[in-house]
This record gives structure tokens, sequence and C-alpha cells, in this order.
């Protein structure tokens, strides 16, 4: 199984590609250098295999890449750094 991860701008979300299948993704909105992450949706086909680990992690590391920091609504993304404190310093209280 391939995945990349990718920011789509359009749609405002962070997306995973499966071999070229729609995965999953966390939406966000845009609040200057910080991102609002709303919401984590992984397709039912993928559910339990790490897709959503795996997702996140690339959408934060993207963030991480270029200087950008995040609001954590979503829970599933609260829950993921909390697990994965490499990530904390990411985290801001919502601007």
């Amino acid at each position: 199984m391939s995945f990349l991860v990718q920011d789509n701008l359009a749609e405002r979300r962070f997306q995973i590609l499966i071999d070229d299948a729609l995965g999953g993704f966390v939406g966000y909105e845009p609040r200057g250098e910080v991102l609002v992450l709303t919401h984590t949706e992984v397709d039912d086909r993928f559910q339990g295999r790490g897709v959503g680990a795996a997702l996140v992690r690339g959408a934060l590391d993207q963030i991480r890449a270029r200087g950008g920091q995040v609001v954590p609504r979503c829970s599933f993304v609260a829950s993921f750094v909390d697990r994965h404190p490499e990530y904390a310093d990411l985290v801001v209280d919502a601007p």
C-alpha cells in the first residue's frame, strides 16, 4: 500500500491518497500562519490500518516544514498530538 499526503488548498484539507484513491482527509480553517484543524475522516475501507495516523503525521510534518502552527479542534488530531509529544511545539491557542 503506497500513500501520499498532500495539501489540497482549494478544499482546505490535507488528504491522503492510497494507491491513487482518496483514503481520508483533515479539514482546516486558515488563520494566517495558523491552521485550525477541524475534522478528520478516514474512508471505511482503510479503517484500523493506521491511515489516520499517517494522514495526521504527514499533515503536521508539512505544516512544520513551512513554519506553521496548529489549533487541534479535531479530537483525533488532539489525541494524536497527546500520544506524539514531538508535535506539541506546533500547537497554539486559537488565534
